[in-house]
């Protein structure tokens, strides 16, 4: 029988260190030198009295479901690995006045050894795995710190962890905190129930790692419920008995006022609606509701992208000051969109500061009551990423709304569908908006058969209850006329001819650097032309981002109804602008894509009936298309660049439907549509070629079923934890690396600091070490220095920068530079010169494919480099 070997630390049967004087923390004393914090029995007493805490805070519906007994046992537990020779020995070695000779028992110890194991968390799972206290719970202490721990070739008296009079300690420290705590082990019923669990571990053990527990001299039992509230959980005040009419300025529709009265208790409900019927307002008054029930804890709105979901935090707001009572802590500070979420005073602890993994706008709102934010950090509620867990904790009990959900995309799709069910399993209220979703997709997402056909239509499975299907009474139509153009001159010539009259256009482009072309082959004409013209993306900085969409959004909205007679415009962008953008315009020119995006940016013309226009102006859109015949035959040289955003095979399903009409009628023509593009059919040459490279992919594009595979390995039942920089939502979106823009870093050594030019000119200055700002000057100075990045594709980032360079330049105090252990991302930096060039850091080289730029009008460009 094959036995693993262990590796030899100390002598057989050496003595141990006992529990209680086992060190867990250091801290900074009064002299500012490092003592012995924290011992590891108050420190998981700490986090075991956070956990009790943040479970009585929830609804009964809630803790009795996911939370039971013993809950914070397991929470508690999380750090009994800390009572190892390896452990003692690297918290001891660095604090002041301690020496070897001072324990004996950490003789020969090298504590550089744990990184071999995953530090203390994997001695942690290996001494509750001996414990023989279940499936779960061995693996939720020894994944605390976010990853799965590499200990299958360890037992819990292992002679690398101290032997049996190590393991005895531990198993006494279990002891000691059941009677503490005054619980025993936790009855855990499924896997969703452990992930909510091992959620609720983390983020105790980052609150009770905080500044109110950091001093071991002071009572720490007066300042749990304190800490608990400095981290953000205190339950949101909701006024009782809000009419829709008193949460919203207008009286609901006949569509919202159907599917509020279906939408009464947990569950997933689905609302197909075209664009403009007022489908967000339906979600949060059912939302609302249920608050006001005690049956959901909170919302997270979960949108297709971060451009789409920065404009929605005005209305969130407006909602909250309603629903939420004066005294309301939520209602005080509301949703704080991008980098300004990052200063609120929340205290958790060392992952949750600045520079920690969690210290993160996109993150941190998935545990406040109340959040908008993209769709992907809700999908990594049900990946094995890193953290994973503590996404699903976050979201547990709240109404997560996911907006735009499309028919398209089998690889997001197939997650969608376990997080739709995992939510189902965390007490959730699941509600779906869509304009564009065909019968096997809804079928999909709700799990069961579904019968009707009609649009709109309204899909709701309560949990324990039937599917009930209800049809909704269409009340407006849209006329409109659609024209295929092959010729992109002739487009180009009718946007500048309708913008020069005073119509507002809007131009949609598959990628960015398509995007970016059509805004220069404007641009200079539309100022000549004295026609205001505009770019947006998803590769801005956060800065610019925010601005150039103020202002566009703002423009093409209804606030923007009093200016839309002053000049022509046209806003050129990608799909940020087919989804969730309340935007109006007179004219609309696309390129051409799957049928479901195509109507999706339809839904931005003539939106509303009683917006401004042109006299001239009539409801238009051109799309850019090639012919039929050629795409059929060769799509890759016919569709270009879009036949690599989407496949082929849709493609030319789609335009097949599309070269036949000349007119649409909105709502009435868009089940027909998408049904006919995704309904399955027998195929001939050449078509079922490319179903084939569809199905089972190419040497260049992964096939459906292997991208289905993919999704299905990426879910959270087993295998590595994978860092989150490589754990793709969106097969297609490979927008990864984040890059940090200054004008020039020039390292002061004499200040101990470095000196960053911004883009726009300013200065701040990065201290070298942490001691010399406080928490909120952090906070101020990470928040601004994060509203430098940019995301973009890393075949188009600049080369990452050694780690040791970020470091010495203080960029760790600000920036998670990632785990080199868990093979994480590290932060990309550049420069951008006066020519709006990027430059490597102190000459480190840039990118061997591509120039690089950066201007605040036109965004990260990318050119390839012609060999």
């Amino acid at each position: 029988m094959f036995k693993p070997r262990n590796i030899k630390l100390s002598q057989p049967e050496c003595r141990a260190i006992a529990f209680q004087q086992c060190p867990a923390k250091t801290y900074i004393g009064p002299s500012g030198s490092k003592e012995i914090g924290r011992d590891v029995f108050q420190h998981c007493q700490i986090v075991g009295s956070v956990a009790a805490e943040l479970v009585a805070r929830m609804s009964s519906a809630i803790s009795t479901q996911l939370f039971p007994e013993g809950s914070s046992l397991v929470a508690a537990c999380h750090d009994i690995g800390k009572v190892s020779p390896t452990f003692a020995k690297k918290i001891l070695s660095n604090t002041s006045g301690w020496k070897p000779e001072h324990t004996p028992e950490l003789k020969g110890i090298n504590a550089d050894l744990e990184k071999g194991w995953g530090g203390h968390a994997g001695v942690s799972q290996v001494a509750a795995k001996a414990l023989g206290i279940g499936e779960y719970i061995p693996e939720i202490l020894g994944q605390h710190h976010g990853f799965a721990p590499s200990v299958d070739m360890y037992s819990a008296d292992a002679e690398a962890f101290g032997g049996h009079p190590w393991q005895q300690e531990r198993e006494l420290l279990v002891d000691a905190l059941k009677e503490a705590l005054d619980c025993d082990w936790p009855i855990i019923n499924n896997f969703e129930q452990a992930r909510a669990i091992a959620g609720l571990t983390s983020v105790s053990d980052w609150i009770g790692s905080g500044s109110f527990f950091e001093n071991p001299k002071q009572d720490w039992m007066p300042n749990i419920k304190q800490a608990v509230d400095d981290a953000g959980f205190t339950p949101p005040n909701v006024r009782p008995e809000l009419s829709f009419s008193d949460v919203f300025p207008f009286k609901p529709h006949l569509a919202q006022a159907q599917f509020i009265s279906q939408v009464t208790k947990p569950g997933v409900y689905i609302l197909e609606a075209p664009m403009g019927m007022g489908k967000t307002e339906a979600a949060l008054y059912a939302a609302y509701k249920l608050m006001a029930q005690e049956q959901a804890s909170g919302i997270y709105f979960a949108l297709p992208t971060q451009l789409t979901s920065n404009k929605i935090y005005a209305r969130f707001n407006v909602f909250l000051k309603t629903i939420l009572e004066e005294d309301c802590r939520h209602r005080r500070s509301l949703l704080l969109h991008g980098s300004a979420w990052l200063l609120e005073e929340t205290e958790m602890g060392e992952d949750g500061r600045p520079g920690g993994a969690w210290f993160n706008s996109s993150k941190r709102g998935l545990l406040a009551p109340f959040a908008v934010g993209t769709i992907d950090q809700a999908l990594m509620a049900v990946m094995n990423v890193k953290h994973g867990f503590v996404r699903a904790f976050g979201l547990a009990g709240k109404v997560v709304i996911l907006d735009e959900v499309h028919t398209y995309d089998a690889y997001t799709g197939t997650i969608l569908d376990a997080l739709v069910k995992g939510l189902r399993q965390l007490q959730c209220t699941v509600i779906i908006l869509t304009a564009t979703l065909n019968q096997d997709r809804r079928q999909s997402l709700l799990g069961c058969p579904v019968v009707k056909q009609d649009y709109p239509l309204i899909s709701a499975l309560a949990n324990n209850g039937p599917l009930q299907e209800h049809a909704v009474k269409v009340t407006s139509r849209l006329q409109l006329t659609i024209r295929l153009e092959s010729d992109d001159n002739i487009a180009l010539e009718e946007a500048l001819n309708r913008a020069e009259q005073g119509q507002q256009v809007l131009w949609i482009e598959n990628t960015v650097k398509e995007a970016q072309q059509r805004y220069f082959d404007l641009a200079a004409r539309c100022y000549e032309l004295g026609i205001d013209c505009g770019l947006l993306h998803s590769r801005f900085t956060a800065a610019h981002r925010q601005k150039n969409e103020d202002k566009w959004v703002s423009l093409f909205g209804k606030e923007g109804w009093p200016q839309r007679a002053e000049q022509g415009r046209i806003l050129v962008g990608t799909q940020v602008l087919e989804q969730s953008l309340d935007i109006d315009a007179d004219f609309l020119i696309s390129r051409f894509a799957p049928t479901d995006m195509l109507l999706q940016r339809i839904g931005r013309l003539w939106r509303h009936t009683e917006t401004p226009r042109h006299p001239h102006a009539d409801c238009c859109a051109y799309i850019l298309a090639p012919e039929l015949e050629k795409s059929i035959t060769q799509p890759q040289q016919a569709f270009g660049s879009t036949a690599w955003v989407y496949s082929p095979y849709v493609l030319c399903r789609s335009l097949e439907i599309w070269q036949q009409r000349q007119r649409l009628c909105l709502p009435d023509d868009i089940r027909p549509l998408i049904e006919a593009t995704y309904q399955k059919r027998p195929e001939t040459e050449p078509m079922s070629r490319w179903l084939h490279e569809l199905e089972q992919g190419t040497r260049q594009r992964t096939g459906q079923r292997a991208l289905k595979q993919s999704a299905r390995i990426t879910l959270a039942t087993s295998g590595k934890t994978l860092p989150e920089s490589k754990a793709q939502t969106r097969y297609s979106e490979t927008d990864n690396a984040d890059v940090l823009l200054l004008r020039s870093i020039d390292l002061v050594p004499d200040e101990k600091a470095s000196h960053l030019l911004l883009l726009d000119g300013s200065t701040l200055i990065l201290p070298w070490h942490r001691s010399r700002l406080d928490k909120p000057h952090w906070r101020k100075l990470a928040a601004n220095l994060m509203s430098q990045v940019v995301h973009v594709r890393f075949a188009e980032a600049p080369e990452p920068l050694l780690r040791s360079m970020l470091i010495k330049a203080g960029f760790q105090h600000c920036f998670y530079l990632g785990n080199p252990e868990q093979d994480e991302a590290l932060l990309r930096v550049a420069v951008v010169d006066k020519s709006s060039k990027l430059r490597g850091y102190q000459g480190a080289p840039i990118n061997a494919q591509f120039y690089l730029s950066y201007r605040d009008d036109v965004g990260y460009h990318a050119e390839k480099i012609k060999e």
